[in-house]
């Protein structure tokens, strides 16, 4: 039984939480800024993103990457200063995502691969960035490619793909390129698929909780030691645990929808769970009901982010 704990409120849309310095850092999307929580539950800005913040990830040398999500940039926040460190606006025609970002410093970056909750879903494809700005185009054929994890050695890729309710590996070759795709788990049946797309259809991003324990898609996830990957499951308002080719180990309700998830705390086995009541920018950006909960797990947290 896991006892969630309220840690902070007041947040537009939080994503992106990763784990640096002994604080969770996240983005508010929808309010704009990237921010930190400390071990006190002390809320921090670090810096405003007009364009909305997303995936987060470090350089080598310490600087911070943000993807700028409307105007599909990587964003380098050195010494106070924004600057741009990628502009992926020439290859991809819809928002950025989620990112993550290799020990040394290649960033893989997702997007939307479709313009609003009412467009035609298109197969979109995960966006490499090297440590000196370059961009290269990564494999294709994903389905709202989101929350992305590379394992402890360096050597694989695991990605969410939302609309396509699964998880897909990629080895990472020497020069950073993705090889070798397989599905790593399927956590959502056809029959919720087709039921998303149809909501879809009626301009509904995510409906609200089904009640149904298995009425799972993933959004954002993170990696622990035994390489199990816990999802963040808005459509059933919780986080789980999969293990490869799909077994859910465990599962945590959560009070509003759950997009995403990070394994900190001083012995990286403290889960932090991001919510929200939707998704919807209009909503979120009316009122600020956005929060973070903790709640403590047996194994501790592996790889990037």
């Amino acid at each position: 039984m896991h006892n969630l704990k309220k840690l902070a409120e007041g947040i537009h849309f939080g994503e992106g939480p990763r784990w640096h310095e002994n604080k969770l850092w996240f983005s508010d999307m929808q309010g704009f800024k990237v921010m930190t929580l400390d071990l006190e539950n002390n809320l921090e800005t670090v810096c405003e993103i007009p364009n909305q913040p997303s995936g987060l990830g470090w350089l080598p040398n310490g600087d911070l990457l943000i993807v700028s999500m409307t105007d599909r940039k990587i964003l380098k926040f050195s010494n106070g200063l924004l600057s741009t460190h990628a502009d992926l606006s020439k290859y991809i025609s819809y928002n950025c995502n989620d990112m993550v970002v290799s020990k040394n410093g290649t960033a893989y970056v997702g997007n939307f691969g479709m313009k609003d909750a009412q467009d035609k879903v298109k197969k979109t494809r995960l966006m490499i960035v090297k440590e000196d700005g370059e961009v290269i185009e990564g494999p294709d054929k994903l389905s709202f490619p989101n929350g992305t994890v590379i394992t402890e050695d360096g050597k694989t890729l695991i990605v969410g793909e939302t609309l396509a309710g699964k998880l897909t590996s990629f080895e990472i070759s020497s020069d950073g390129l993705l090889e070798n795709r397989k599905t790593w788990a399927t956590i959502a049946s056809p029959i919720v698929l087709g039921f998303i797309k149809f909501l879809r259809k009626l301009g509904i991003v995510f409906p609200e909780t089904s009640g149904s324990s298995k009425f799972y898609v993933p959004d954002g996830i993170c990696l622990d030691e035994k390489n199990g990957i816990w999802v963040a499951s808005p459509t059933s308002s919780s986080v789980i645990r999969v293990e490869k080719g799909g077994k859910i180990t465990n599962e945590i309700k959560t009070p509003k929808n759950a997009y995403a998830c990070m394994l900190g705390g001083t012995d990286r086995k403290t889960l932090y769970i991001l919510v929200a009541e939707s998704s919807d920018a209009d909503i979120c950006r009316a009122s600020p009901k956005g929060e973070i909960y903790s709640t403590e797990v047996n194994i501790a947290g592996s790889g990037s982010p």
